[in-house]
């Protein structure tokens, strides 16, 4: 093992292992809720008709939908499938009662961070809005170092990510079609270089196309199975809630390994607090600040207590004696088997980890676009992420780096600290624009 392997293992098993970031997470969330008085709950339905409302968007800058497509799609990617599996498989059932309480309350840091976000953003010489944490921590704060250093560790942890699911897509594609990894990994390079190229991003055009196709395409499969089994719900319903408080015995074997699954997991999957979701919603052009930060809150509630609810059902309605044993991808992948039949119970699931994986990567690529804009706004810039990110995917497809993976939770772990010291002296400025945009707008609240 060589040097950096080993200082970026000691930092993780620091940061991660000894849940210092779980506890920042979590005091944000709770914190930022008390402070909004619950806007992630009063503020439900008017999440949805802001995201369904016509955008007042010009040419150059996102929809309101546009953004949210985006942040979803690198927050609906593998982790939905694999953290869920994780999480069921060392924690139980009861885990992902507790994903939906870190949801719940990380649905509040995701509106604080975002509503930052459109607060300090810039506007090009086109009129493109760019924002983030690296722009509010310059804008808000002054900290110019800070911003740069945000984008140094998303860069890292982006890069990470960029592997991990292009391996993910070429391994279930060799499962379920016997194809080689290498000719796959070329035309997922190829593709993402086709949408990311050119005179005109075509990026926020794909995903607000992909994003909404892929969910139905789950929900409905997922829906199927429901219905299929509808007796097993109350029964399925009854083992997540027994288990999350330790009525019965979970898999992890105590209260403590059912909840810190459950907690950890959620965090991964939601990324509320990372500072990675604000990078797209600052470009939507909205009437208000505020309004972006609602509908990347209701991203959050996508996230979770759809998507993720989704695949731990598929799971729980599996008989335990198909599944007995098995973890990973390897568990999912019996379970759409149990339910679907082998065939296309595996073709089904490269398809739809083809498509979340696909639409993240495409998400990360934008999130670059606008932390190098922070860097330089010289084109060769952002050719050279591009070029970067593309032989991440390529890389990553070929063959899995573990170490780039340790590498990535420690640029996540960075970023969110990075971030978190932003919003924190920043809040304020957010809790106020709420009130404003109460008084001016006169909501009628959930």
């Amino acid at each position: 093992m060589s040097i950096l392997e080993s200082v970026v293992n000691f930092l993780n098993s620091i940061l991660w292992g000894k849940n210092l970031l779980v506890v920042l997470l979590i005091f944000s969330g709770v914190f930022f809720t008390v402070k909004t008085n619950f806007v992630q709950l009063r503020f439900l339905n008017h999440m949805v008709e802001l995201l369904t409302s016509k955008s007042n968007s010009n040419s150059e800058n996102l929809s309101p939908f546009q953004a949210f497509c985006i942040s979803t799609a690198t927050r609906v990617g593998a982790g939905n499938l694999a953290g869920v599996v994780s999480a069921i498989s060392i924690g139980g059932a009861g885990a992902i009662f507790w994903m939906w309480v870190v949801a719940f309350l990380g649905a509040a840091t995701a509106f604080i961070e975002t509503t930052l976000a459109m607060i300090f953003r810039e506007k090009d010489k086109n009129g493109q809005f760019f924002g983030g944490p690296c722009f509010f921590l310059k804008n808000g704060l002054g900290k110019k170092s800070w911003g740069v250093a945000f984008v140094i560790t998303g860069i890292i942890c982006w890069a990470g990510v960029l592997q991990v699911v292009s391996n993910s897509v070429t391994e279930s594609f060799n499962v379920a079609f016997s194809l080689n990894p290498f000719v796959v990994s070329i035309v997922l390079t190829l593709m993402a270089a086709l949408v990311i190229f050119g005179k005109t991003d075509k990026t926020a055009k794909v995903l607000d196309k992909i994003v909404p196709i892929m969910a139905v395409l789950y929900l409905a499969i997922v829906f199927f199975i429901i219905v299929k089994n509808i007796g097993l719900i109350p029964n399925v319903l009854s083992q997540i809630f027994s288990e999350a408080f330790g009525i019965r015995q979970g898999i992890g074997g105590t209260i403590g390994a059912v909840i810190m699954q459950g907690v950890k997991r959620g965090l991964f999957s939601n990324e509320a607090g990372t500072g990675s979701a604000p990078c797209a919603a600052a470009s939507a052009d909205v009437a208000h600040p505020v309004q972006q930060g609602l509908i990347q809150s209701l991203g959050v509630f996508v996230d979770t207590f759809v998507i993720c609810t989704a695949t731990a059902f598929v799971m729980l309605l599996t008989k335990s004696s198909v599944i007995e044993g098995l973890g990973g991808m390897e568990l999912l992948q019996k379970s759409f088997n149990y339910h679907l039949g082998s065939v296309f119970g595996e073709i089904f699931v490269a398809v739809i980890l083809f498509l979340f994986c696909f639409s993240t990567l495409l998400g990360i690529c934008f999130y670059g676009k606008v932390n190098v804009r922070f860097l330089t706004e010289k084109e060769w810039g952002q050719t050279t992420f591009k070029i970067f990110a593309l032989s991440m995917i390529f890389i990553g497809g070929i063959q899995q780096n573990i170490f780039m993976w340790n590498l990535a939770d420690l640029g996540l772990a960075l970023m969110t600290i990075i971030n978190l010291s932003g919003v924190f002296p920043l809040s304020k400025i957010a809790f106020d624009s709420l009130k404003e945009y109460e008084a001016k707008f006169k909501i009628i609240k959930v």
